[in-house]
């Protein structure tokens, strides 16, 4: 059975010790977009975009430092408390996207009080461009070869070169789909309804189908943790079932809520 065969250089631009991966570039213009995205939300609804290009540096931020925390203290942890210098070497890889989001959300909480916004507003929004950038990310993945699937047979499986010879599930584009949908039932939602409807259910919809989505598809990922947990769930999956609880159940609040107060 023909695969196809992925061998993918994760270097854009590779001068001697100018290096410059795929991974970055794509985040931080994720970022960008992103920041744009925003910057058409609060012109449509007749918001000042004067404090907006601070927003950037808050959010990479948070991402950053809470991806990195997440990777070293729930996947790795008796790696990196041993070598604790390790945790500030981000450059060797390791971020972990529930980590990532908790940091965004803490940086945003920072910016609403800095700035005197609606923390509500600045979540339910920031729903949209945080998306497209965890689409973004498993196409950084797929660039360095990394977070591979289980061994398969499927006509669609990868053969990642740079790890092995296997035919494997590509999770990494099956998490690209999962959020590409979610962008596109986000900016529906947000063109689509009412105000006050669209900004309680955005971020609950946002927890439900990204989460439950990451759940599923880690059945199919080979696994991360260094250690065995003992149980038949992954450190992904554990992080993930109870945000994805949560979303379904604040995601039913908000409805009833919702229908109660027209």
């Amino acid at each position: 059975m023909e695969h196809i065969v992925w061998n993918a250089n994760p270097l854009m631009v590779d001068f001697g010790s100018v290096k410059v991966h795929w991974y970055g570039v794509i985040f931080i213009g994720s970022m960008l977009i992103g920041l744009e995205i925003f910057k058409w939300i609060y012109k449509r609804e007749g918001k000042d975009t004067a404090t907006l290009d601070n927003i950037l540096l808050y959010m990479i931020a948070g991402a950053v430092i809470g991806a990195r925390l997440a990777h070293c203290f729930f996947y790795e942890p008796e790696y990196y408390l041993s070598h604790p210098i390790k945790i500030f070497y981000v450059w060797e890889g390791g971020l972990a996207s529930h980590g990532g989001m908790a940091g965004a959300l803490i940086a945003l909480w920072i910016f609403s009080r800095v700035y005197n916004e609606s923390y509500a507003w600045l979540v339910a929004r920031i729903t949209i461009p945080g998306a497209l950038t965890a689409a973004s990310v498993r196409i950084g993945n797929l660039m360095n070869s990394e977070i591979v699937g289980n061994p398969t047979d499927v006509s669609w499986a990868f053969i990642f070169q740079r790890v092995d010879m296997l035919p494997r599930h590509p999770v990494q584009l099956y998490e690209f789909g999962a959020y590409i949908a979610l962008l596109a039932i986000l900016f529906a939602i947000y063109l689509k309804t009412p105000f006050k409807l669209s900004q309680r259910i955005m971020p609950p919809i946002f927890l439900a189908v990204m989460f439950s989505a990451r759940f599923f598809i880690e059945y199919t990922k080979s696994k991360q943790e260094a250690y065995d947990l003992g149980i038949p769930f992954s450190t992904g999956q554990l992080l993930s079932a109870p945000l994805a609880i949560a979303g379904i159940l604040w995601l039913i609040w908000a409805i009833v809520s919702y229908r109660k107060s027209i």
